[in-house]
């Protein structure tokens, strides 16, 4: 290939909803084809580097051009996968499980456009729930919080891959065993020594108010062709998505999840629970400039065996567009694109989340962790979602003020293990 032009290149496909299947194929293909060229010219850029010391200007900046195409190639094919993924309605509405629900859908549709609530108050009455809290709202339907929760998980990349959990309280505890019972051997006639028992510890994980609050107009709210519950979910998901993904990677845990990135961090040689291991690149801010691959294969070996089943790697992006660049021993890219819509890019063939919320390589950063995220992070859901109508706040437009109770934290400290760019 003798050049790639970025602007010239034809857009390879569209993010329409129901996309021909030929279409999603073509724009596979093209990803790969794109992903050939950045490795020949990456290949070239290594050879001069060999023979003159330096790379060539112009390569430098071809391989710029190809990364960024291969990152607005690899959202595209995130958004389609997205849109498969979101609940479709049935033909003549959502299905109902019982009358009961079926009225509060209407009365909370009637509260929404309106902004009547006599018919909603007795519904959260008799069902034992409070019809109003200190700040005023009502519960959405279930099958609106149903519809929220699964729109955050398809867009908030921790969501997507850690444990969850629903609970009615407001903290939800976790006994472990921190050290087990005493074993040992004996003889057939031998005497039985008593043993001690195991000891337990408790984690405990507070649900923490998370807001949104969408604004609509009164033309919006009187169309009766509007649906409102799939309304409500849209205006939420990108607000409470940007939110969580921030909480679970970086928050402190004051008045938001603890992210797994705030507990105590040693290396994987003095780990103990309540720590997280790391494994270290032994150049600061960088990979080593011999072999980097291998600090990966280090991070992934770091793992228990019986974590590795089900281990991914999580970054941002600008991680993973440093890691393309590494090759393993025998001269192959580490690094493969998705193979097909609605699978992540693998990095030795584990697969990859791309979460932007991550360190970027800096001196002693954690960029890249590599663990069994089902198993070692928890997010806690407190049941139910409520929303507050405000018409007065900022007229002409009506505002929703709209909150839900999450919350978060490690729970298994030796399913994640983090890769420090340090020494």
């Amino acid at each position: 290939m003798n050049g790639y032009d970025t602007h010239s290149h034809p857009e390879p496909f569209e993010t329409k909803a129901g996309l021909p299947e030929a279409d999603i194929r073509r724009a596979v293909e093209d990803l790969q084809r794109t992903f050939e060229v950045y490795c020949e010219t990456n290949d070239d850029r290594l050879s001069e580097i060999e023979t003159r010391s330096a790379s060539d200007t112009v390569t430098r900046d071809k391989l710029e051009r190809i990364d960024a195409a291969l990152d607005k190639q690899m959202r595209r094919l995130d958004e389609i996968s997205l849109k498969g993924s979101r609940p479709q309605r049935e033909a003549g509405g959502e299905r109902m499980s019982s009358t009961a629900q079926i009225e509060h859908k209407s009365a909370f549709e009637t509260y929404v456009r309106s902004g009547r609530e006599e018919n909603l108050r007795p519904l959260e009455e008799k069902a034992l729930s409070v019809g109003s809290d200190p700040d005023g709202g009502y519960l959405v339907p279930e099958e609106t919080e149903s519809e929220i929760l699964r729109r955050l998980a398809s867009v908030s990349p921790i969501r997507a891959i850690a444990g969850t959990r629903q609970v009615s309280a407001s903290v939800f505890k976790k006994p472990f065993s921190i050290a087990g019972p005493q074993t040992g051997w004996v003889g057939e006639t031998a005497a039985r020594p008593q043993t001690t028992g195991p000891t337990l510890a408790e984690l405990a994980f507070p649900t923490m108010e998370l807001y949104a609050m969408p604004a609509a107009t009164a033309t919006l709210l009187e169309d009766a062709a509007v649906d409102v519950d799939a309304w409500i979910a849209e205006e939420v998901e990108t607000a409470f998505a940007e939110q969580e993904g921030a909480a679970f990677v970086n928050g402190d845990g004051a008045n938001k999840p603890r992210g797994f990135l705030d507990y105590p961090q040693v290396d994987e040689s003095a780990w103990t629970w309540g720590n997280l291991g790391t494994v270290s690149t032994g150049v600061s801010g960088a990979f080593p400039a011999s072999d980097p691959a291998d600090v990966l294969i280090d991070l992934i070996y770091a793992l228990k065996s019986g974590y590795r089943q089900n281990a991914r790697f999580v970054m941002n992006r600008r991680t993973q567009g440093a890691v393309r660049k590494l090759k393993d021993g025998d001269g192959n890219y580490i690094w493969q694109p998705p193979a097909a819509v609605g699978q992540p890019a693998t990095l030795m063939t584990f697969p990859v989340s791309e979460a932007e919320d991550m360190p970027d390589i800096a001196a002693d950063a954690p960029a890249i962790a590599f663990g069994d995220f089902r198993r070692g992070y928890l997010i806690v859901d407190r049941t139910g979602v409520r929303i507050l109508r405000d018409p007065f706040s900022a007229k002409p437009y009506v505002l929703f003020y709209t909150t839900k109770r999450v919350g978060g934290g490690v729970q298994d400290f030796d399913a994640i293990k983090l890769l420090s760019f340090a020494l």
